[in-house]
């Protein structure tokens, strides 16, 4: 059988798994664990299949059906959307069969399956889609999913409202996503759909169609529109200002959380920019109304670059283990969004590295989370504080976390490759191509120095509150009484894989990584659209001259060096204490008091934006439109019958003769009316 006809099945399976373990669940052993396990896996090797087809051919996998006139659902698999069917399908499976153990005492086990099942088919569905509209009802429902999931545990308040929150927060996003398919919609009604002839069946929202009448849609229009996708992006993947609800998801199980962070939702907006790149690229800056809109590609870089610093400097203060790697997570989804940001110099390219760094960081999160779950499982407290000394106690759980967190922080050998694949962790090789090559060379072409700056800073503190979270966990004295112990074995051998994955999958992908998913879309077609973009894009000759002729070696040097200054400075601080982070470290320290109230975005967000302004302004407005339009119309209805009936009222005299005249005159009025028409 063709992998063509049984594509389908790839999100078709967890839904059904999502199903018999809702309904069967409790009547099944580890609550139905194994369906869904069951269901991914065979979603996992037909999405090996699919890929292998692909790279063997060359040739995408298009199923497509009719929906409505202009509109279809279909599934599209090109080089794309394949390396994402196999980290998600397979991140999700090693997850789901961590999740047996960890899950093993919770008395809700098949509600969490079921969800969680029907969590990764919605992220399938996002991947598989061939239109925006379809990829825009799979992105709802994964939305809902992880709204069900942060709020598991519903009876515990700040878990409920860390969900509502989510849900909420992500939403802002979703309105702004939708306005933008509206738009498109619009002007492909009016600027694309006259232009098609001929009995060509034609779906106006499916991507190729999109793509291939980029030219006809207004530039200002096509400005509008990508960063209304922009925004939908922004509010899944957690980027300034709408990530707020990132860290507080981690109110969710840890599993729940690796899921989020590292497989599905928070890469899904990641995933739009670039399923959409050809439309960005090709979104020049526009003035309207007086205003200048920068170029998309602009927008798409300057907010990566300073997500990426603005999380890592909050990490540096959480002592809740998993918020620490929340806000890891935050810090690189912007490192991914500012290699997209490059593409109006690299092109292509910068799809590439950023879904290079996608898959490589989605082995080491979801090791470091299910690592701190192995932690959190077996010492009782989410606290840093009170753990320290777990390596004696903990070693699989340490030592896979270690490789983990030198994969986060960017560890490699510079200079040294080997047919041309760096030498280092998948961390330090993907993120080492996003600055050198990408925001490196951006600077060198435009001389606009600020996302090169914003990529090394955040590396630097990336390594820095990486291992302090590693030496507080895992070295020193234990502060806690409690008897810590390791995982059992379908936990540590999860580990164990991933952090094999975080540690070289990078050096053995990079090049036939980067080569596959270059042929995504063709290298002419984009510079062609860059061209409409104002863009002026370089080709691969040229990026390897610049790289290997006109770089200085310190440009190579630096991302190791902040990566390795890191860890030595978390060593001294944390290992060796030989200085007192005490000292700056408290709430009589004015910057440390604002990291650790997260620059009291909770107070701006919450308390004065939410609450006091817009609450505010709906009281007034509401109590305005109350009193003066509702109250008045019902009140002048009610004083027009009731004065109507006070006039007829005097009318019924209860006198017959008054009656009889009456009638009387009635009568011949009616009779004089029809004389004068002719009638009689």
């Amino acid at each position: 059988m063709a992998v063509d006809n049984i594509v389908y099945l790839i999100p078709a399976l967890p839904v059904l798994a999502f199903v018999l373990t809702l309904a069967f669940g409790k009547k099944l052993p580890s609550g139905g664990g194994y369906i869904p396990i069951l269901a991914i896996a065979i979603s996992c090797i037909i999405s090996i299949l699919a890929f292998l087809q692909i790279y063997k051919t060359g040739t995408p996998i298009e199923v497509s059906a009719p929906w409505f006139s202009v509109l279809n659902v279909g599934i599209l698999i090109d080089p794309l959307a394949s390396v994402m069917l196999l980290m998600v399908t397979f991140v999700s499976l090693l997850i789901h069969i961590y999740a047996i153990g960890y899950m093993a005492h919770d008395p809700a086990k098949p509600r969490y399956f079921a969800e969680t099942a029907l969590f990764t088919a919605a992220m399938l569905g996002v991947v598989l889609s061939d239109n925006i509209l379809q990829l825009f009802i799979s992105w709802e429902l994964v939305g809902l999913c992880s709204y069900l999931l942060i709020g598991f545990w519903f009876r515990k308040p700040t878990a409920a409202a860390a969900g509502k929150k989510a849900f909420l927060t992500t939403r802002v996003g979703d309105v702004l996503f939708l306005a933008g398919i509206v738009i498109l919609y619009s002007n492909m009604v009016e600027h694309v759909l006259p232009h098609i002839t001929g009995n060509e069946t034609v779906y106006l929202l499916q991507f190729s169609t999109i793509f291939e009448n980029i030219h006809h849609i207004p530039s200002g229009q096509l400005t509008i529109i990508t960063l209304l996708f922009f925004g939908g992006a922004v509010g899944k993947s957690g980027q300034f200002p709408l990530h707020v609800w990132l860290p507080d998801a981690m109110e969710g199980p840890t599993t729940v959380s690796a899921l989020i962070h590292a497989a599905t939702m928070v890469t899904a907006g990641v995933y739009l920019v670039a399923r959409t790149f050809p439309m960005f690229i090709a979104s020049p800056g526009v003035e309207l109304a007086g205003i200048t809109i920068p170029a998309t590609l602009t927008v798409v870089a300057y907010i990566g670059g300073f997500t990426a610093l603005f999380a890592s400097t909050m990490g540096l203060v959480m002592n809740d283990i998993k918020r620490v790697l929340a806000f890891s997570t935050i810090s690189q989804l912007g490192y991914m969004m500012l290699a997209l940001g490059m593409g109006s110099v690299i092109g292509a390219a910068a799809v590439g590295f950023a879904m290079f760094h996608l898959i490589n960081h989605a082995f080491f999160k979801a090791c470091l989370f299910l690592c701190a779950g192995s932690v959190i499982h077996s010492t009782g407290t989410n606290d840093l504080r009170e753990m320290g000394g777990l390596m004696s106690k903990m070693k699989i759980t340490g030592i896979t976390m270690l490789f983990a967190s030198l994969a986060l922080a960017g560890i490699g050998i510079p200079f040294l490759k080997i047919a041309g694949t760096p030498i280092g962790t998948s961390g330090f090789v993907s993120k080492d191509a996003i600055i050198v090559e990408g925001t490196y060379v951006f600077a060198h072409m435009t001389n606009d120095w600020i996302p090169f700056a914003f990529g090394i800073l955040a590396a630097l503190l990336t390594a820095i509150y990486t291992f302090r979270l590693w030496f507080m966990a895992f070295t020193g004295k234990p502060r806690q009484e409690r008897h810590p112990h390791e995982s059992p074995a379908t936990m540590t051998g999860v580990l164990s894989v991933l952090a094999a994955f975080a540690l070289v999958f990078g050096m053995l992908t990079f090049v036939p990584f980067l080569d596959f998913v270059g042929h995504t879309y063709d290298h002419h077609e984009i510079e062609h659209l860059a061209g409409l973009g104002g863009n002026h894009i370089i080709d691969h000759h040229e990026l390897h001259h610049i790289i290997t002729e006109e770089t200085s070696p310190i440009i190579f040097l630096l991302p190791v060096i902040v990566g390795v200054g890191g860890l030595l400075l978390a060593w001294v601080i944390y290992n060796r204490r030989w200085i007192n982070v005490a000292s700056i470290g408290n709430m009589k320290n004015p910057l440390f008091v604002i990291l650790a109230k997260r620059y009291y975005q909770h107070e701006i967000f919450i308390e004065l934006i939410s609450l006091k302004f817009t609450y505010g302004v709906l009281a007034l407005t509401s109590e305005f439109s109350d009193r003066k339009i509702v109250d008045g119309i019902i009140n002048g209805i009610s004083s027009f019958f009731i004065g109507g009936a006070e006039v007829l009222k005097k009318i019924q005299t209860g006198v017959v003769q008054n009656y009889a005249t009456a009638t009387v005159l009635g009568v011949g009025l009616l009779a004089l009316i029809l004389s004068f028409r002719g009638v009689i």
